[in-house]
């Protein structure tokens, strides 16, 4: 695929744990630092509650912009999972029990306890592709461009391994970070003028608090190393020029 080729992706997180605080998420990092190194840029995060109506107007949106989308959450046993039957009306695909999924966990669970509940994961649009699961049984499914994981991180991040055949990225994103003790009103004019004279290379300031200082991370992400090298030293003369420490992280 051509290095100006761009892919992007669009994360779905869905649910009420993570909207009320509960339960943090951890999949939005997990999924983007993948998805990077595979050449897919992710172009927008969304965080929705279990409401059906929420979840079809979301998707179509999100399945038309992005190349890609990826939900987390809500393919469980319990009655406030209906991400299944959410991407289902989206489509405009019947809902129904997907019989190679069905077999996957009647052979998974000890007799007797695959039990109603249990049996709900395996309710899927028509003609859904499954995700494998390596960790507990329980598969994901994909529609089109739309692929739907479960909400576990663990479970969720075993699960990646099994997609990289279906997805098709573009060249890897790369990244170099520089940490420095300093503030951004101190850089900014200068970060601005070496962003200015190198376009393909995206540069973002990030402030952090360490050992009790304050200090900024630069991070440069672009596909082509030796344009992150060629801004990288456009970034240590000014830094060396202002006589500020860079630091170890």
């Amino acid at each position: 695929m051509s290095e100006n080729k761009k892919v992007n992706a669009a994360i779905l997180i869905i649910g009420n744990e993570i909207l009320s605080g509960r339960t943090q998420d951890t999949n939005t990092s997990t999924l983007a630092t993948w998805l990077n190194s595979i050449g897919v840029k992710v172009s927008e995060v969304r965080v929705i509650p279990d409401i059906e109506s929420t979840i079809v107007d979301t998707l179509n949106i999100l399945r038309k912009e992005n190349n890609y989308v990826f939900t987390t959450g809500g393919i469980g046993p319990t009655h406030d999972d209906i991400t299944a039957s959410s991407v289902s009306k989206a489509f405009g695909r019947k809902y129904e029990i997907h019989k190679e999924a069905f077999k996957i966990l009647e052979s998974y669970y000890q007799p007797g306890e695959f039990n109603e509940g249990r049996q709900r994961m395996v309710w899927m649009p028509e003609n859904a592709d499954l995700i494998y699961n390596p960790t507990s049984g329980a598969p994901g499914f994909s529609v089109e461009n739309v692929f739907c994981l479960p909400g576990v991180p663990s479970i969720m991040k075993s699960m990646l391994g099994g997609l990289k055949n279906k997805i098709v990225g573009g060249e890897p994103i790369l990244s170099h970070t520089i940490s420095l003790r300093t503030v951004e009103s101190e850089i900014a004019n200068s970060l601005t003028k070496v962003q200015d004279q190198n376009k393909d290379v995206e540069i973002g300031s990030y402030p952090f608090f360490h050992a009790g200082k304050l200090g900024v991370s630069i991070v440069l992400r672009s596909e082509n190393q030796a344009k992150i090298d060629i801004c990288n030293s456009q970034i240590l003369k000014f830094i060396k020029e202002k006589k500020i420490e860079i630091v170890d992280r």
